[in-house]
Parts: structure tokens; C-alpha cells; sequence
């Protein structure tokens, strides 16, 4: 079974659950003597999310040197940031091998930890404290079975209590409401409207004159005297025609346009904080 890191795995699958057993930082010590063994580095889970490994530096001990320390074989004391490794001692940490990377690890490297920590130390060992299966076959080796020794990668509530902290946070999201409507149309208004258009009219003008010389005597021929004679000559006038044509007189484009603002708000949240009691007096929350 694959191990990962906690840190890796819990970024990317985004698992609130797996951080409330981040003990990072915590520093390790043995529960024979109460002697510091070092600092937990990193947390090793498998493909099932649970955990299985403590990464212990043991900078005190050993110089150098990182280490593994099975998850239940340790006890986590979360408010004072420590992390009790169960019949610990300094001889089983220089016979475990060295850790520095994931690859290494394959049922060869886990089963030395083991071994070294199925060793019986100033303790009477557990009654699973051997393991009962075979090893796997050769084409198997990276599947380690933890479920045999739940001494050594199980985890218990009086050993590994959680206590969860929990926070109130604003969160501003944005959704669209209709806030009103703007309604644009148009309507037919009438009014009287005048237009001056000029005309001729054609009219006759009859003028009768005497002559200069006065009356005058014509001859026979000259005088034609005929009864009925008329001498026509049309007249015109013009009339206005009036009519009505639409024409385009304005046109209105309507559009919408956005602005933006910065809306602000407040709140009261809560925060849950540690309250650490040792004997009936407080401690503070130390932090690393």
C-alpha cells in the first residue's frame, strides 16, 4: 500500500479532516524516562487516508537521522504539542533504519521497523506484538499488511485525541437581482399643423381707348361689320394640393451599460481558542 505524505495528500484532496492530525512540529519523547527524542517532521498516510507513520528527526538522540515511529506507538498530547513514543528507547532508534525519502519504503524497509519495534524492551510485549502472516510474494513486496499488528498502526481515542477548533468566517458572494425595469415606447400625438403654398390666378382686363387723333373715318372695306363676333381667351388658376408623407425624424438607440462598486460589510464571528488546565492552573496556547 502506497504512503504519502499528510501535507500532500490532504492539499490535494482537500480533506478539513486530515489536518486535525497534523502534529507536526510536536516535539517526541520517550514515555520510559520522559527523555526528548526529537521533532515529528512529517505524517505518513496510506491510500486509505489513515495514518501509519510519525516521521520523528532525532536531533537529540542522533544527529542527523530521521526515523519512523508507528502510529500506535505513539500517544499525541495535542494541547501541549507533544508526541509520547511508547517504550521508546535509544537503543531501538540505532537499529532502525534511516528515512529519506517515500521510494525507499517497500515491504523490506517496513518490516525492519517493525521488527525492531516488536522487540521486547522494558516492557512485557503486547499479544500482537508477532506477526502472523508470511511475507508476500516476490512480485507483492510493496503491499504491507498493517491490519495484522494493530499495536503498531492503529490508533485509539485515549491515545490520539482530536480536539477540533472551529471559526466563523464571512463569506461574500454575489448574486443578480432584478432591482427595476426601464420601459421605452412611443405614442402618437396630434397637433395643427399650417403650410403656406402661393398661387396665381389669371384675370382679364378689358380696356377700351379712344384714339389720339380722335374719331376717324375708315373706309367701306376697312369697316367689317359681322353680327355675333366674340373673341375668346382662356383663364387659369392654380389650386393648392395638399397631402401628407411620414418622414424618419429622430432615432433613439437604447443600451445598457455597467458600473462597478464596492459594497463593504461586517459582522461578528467567533473563534474557538484552547483553554490548557494542568493542576488547576492555566497555560497558554504555545504555538511552534
Amino acid at each position: 500500500m502506497a504512503l504519502y505524505k499528510l501535507e500532500d495528500l490532504a492539499t490535494n484532496h482537500g480533506d478539513a479532516d486530515l489536518k486535525n492530525y497534523d502534529a507536526r512540529n510536536f516535539d517526541v519523547y520517550s514515555d520510559i524516562d520522559n527523555d526528548k527524542v526529537g521533532t515529528v517532521k512529517d505524517i505518513l498516510v496510506d491510500d486509505s487516508s489513515r495514518v501509519r507513520y510519525l516521521v520523528v528527526d532525532t536531533g537529540f538522540w542522533f544527529f542527523g537521522r530521521q526515523v519512523l515511529l508507528p502510529i500506535g506507538r505513539s500517544r499525541i498530547d495535542y494541547p501541549n504539542r507533544r508526541v509520547y513514543a511508547t517504550g521508546l528507547t535509544k537503543e531501538q532508534v540505532e537499529h532502525l533504519p534511516d528515512f529519506k525519502d517515500l521510494e525507499q519504503i517497500n515491504y523490506d524497509y517496513e518490516e525492519r521497523v517493525g521488527g525492531v519495534y516488536r522487540t521486547p524492551v522494558t516492557q512485557a510485549p503486547l499479544e500482537t506484538s508477532t506477526p502472523v502472516d508470511t511475507p508476500p510474494a516476490s512480485g507483492d513486496r510493496n503491499t504491507y499488511n498493517y491490519n495484522r499488528e494493530p499495536n503498531l498502526y492503529n490508533t485509539n481515542e485515549r491515545d490520539h485525541q482530536n480536539l477540533k477548533l472551529y471559526e466563523e468566517r464571512l463569506v461574500a458572494n454575489k448574486s443578480r437581482v432584478k432591482t427595476g425595469e426601464v420601459s421605452v415606447g412611443k405614442h402618437v400625438e396630434t397637433e395643427t399643423a399650417k403650410v403656406a403654398v402661393p398661387v396665381e390666378k389669371e384675370r382679364v382686363i378689358i380696356e377700351r381707348t379712344t384714339p389720339e387723333q380722335g374719331a376717324r373715318t375708315v373706309s367701306p372695306a376697312e369697316a367689317d361689320f359681322r353680327e355675333g363676333d366674340v373673341t375668346r381667351m382662356e383663364i387659369y388658376e392654380e389650386t393648392p394640393e395638399i397631402r401628407k408623407e411620414a418622414v424618419l425624424r429622430e432615432e433613439v438607440k437604447i443600451k445598457k451599460v455597467v458600473e462597478q462598486d464596492t459594497v463593504e460589510a461586517q459582522d461578528t464571528v467567533r473563534r474557538e481558542e484552547l483553554d490548557i488546565h494542568k493542576n488547576d492552573e492555566q497555560l497558554g496556547d504555545r504555538r511552534s
